[in-house]
């Protein structure tokens, strides 16, 4: 089994079994596995960190839930999707090692959770290169249970191109 299956075994596991799951009870008893995309390898973006962006400003996003989380930017990855050019925003928190990455592609609200996606990114290696692999982009908890508070992706995480990687959508229909 290659390692994004066993990731993504292990996800179903803790979404079913584990009491820390979004999943209230009746749902994990009624659950059967997420949804994803197949492992697409030119989804997994090496590419080095643009950081000629203004890092002190604070960038503060939306909750679904009506508040918001203050985040500041660490830099821009560039890629391309499908021949099509294609920019993401990576953001950093205090107290958080990794880079955050919230973003809303052109699949969102029809293949995808229409609230976006996320993606932890590790920070940039010595020579400022980072693996964005879009393969291990997630719903937020708030995808599955409205008690959960999740920021929604800005504006210039907004992509037009389709990102068919990670996790698909998880109609609510589908719960008890």
């Amino acid at each position: 089994m290659d390692e994004l299956e066993e990731f993504r075994r292990e996800k179903d596991r803790f979404f079913r079994e584990d009491p820390r799951s979004p999943l209230t009870p009746e749902q994990r008893a009624a659950f059967t596995g997420l949804a994803y995309y197949p492992e697409d390898p030119s989804l997994r973006i090496e590419a080095v960190l643009d950081t000629d962006v203004d890092r002190d400003e604070e960038v503060r996003m939306a909750t679904t839930t009506g508040g918001e989380q203050v985040y500041r930017r660490a830099g821009v990855v560039r890629f391309e999707v499908e021949g099509r050019p294609a920019r993401v925003t990576l953001f950093s928190s205090e107290g958080m090692p990794d880079l955050f990455l919230p973003f809303r592609d052109a699949t969102s609200g029809r293949e995808t959770y229409g609230g976006g996606r996320y993606l932890e990114v590790h920070p940039p290696d010595p020579d400022g290169r980072v693996v964005v692999d879009l393969n291990l982009a997630y719903d937020p908890y708030c995808a599955y249970n409205a008690h959960w508070s999740c920021p929604l992706p800005p504006r210039e995480d907004w992509l037009d191109v389709p990102i068919r990687a990670g996790e698909r959508d998880f109609p609510a229909s589908k719960l008890p």
